[in-house]
């Protein structure tokens, strides 16, 4: 993974870790790999994995169990609800970024509308 200078290394992690749980590459209840196999997967120090992993438990993303490590939590609807915002926030960056172009709304649609249909057909 490559990281973004101006933003903290763990809001990237857990930003990496939000995507794969809405994506369910990392299924609801699952285990998650240890905070050292972790570290060494993104290169980075522990120390940064574990503030990550600390803050998607507080956001109830995760939950740990003394013995048997950190899993990603079992609640489907605070997973849907993470998508939506995830889903939300994509769209209102793609919004602001064609309006820095130039674009106005209807030409937004127009261009969206088109490159859907022509998904459709491929």
């Amino acid at each position: 993974m490559e990281f973004n200078p101006n933003v903290p290394i763990y809001i990237q992690i857990m930003d990496e870790f939000k995507k794969h749980i809405v994506s369910g590459d990392y299924p609801l209840g699952s285990r998650v790999k240890s905070v050292r196999d972790l570290a060494v997967e993104y290169g980075v120090n522990p120390n940064t994995v574990q503030r990550a992993l600390s803050e998607l438990e507080r956001e109830g993303l995760l939950r740990s169990e003394r013995t048997a490590g950190r899993f990603i939590s079992g609640d489907q609807a605070l997973i849907e609800k993470l998508e939506q915002e995830q889903a939300t926030s994509m769209v209102r960056l793609f919004i602001g970024d064609m309006h820095d172009i130039g674009y106005d709304d209807e030409q937004i649609l127009d261009a969206v509308t088109q490159e859907l249909n022509q998904n459709q057909n491929e």
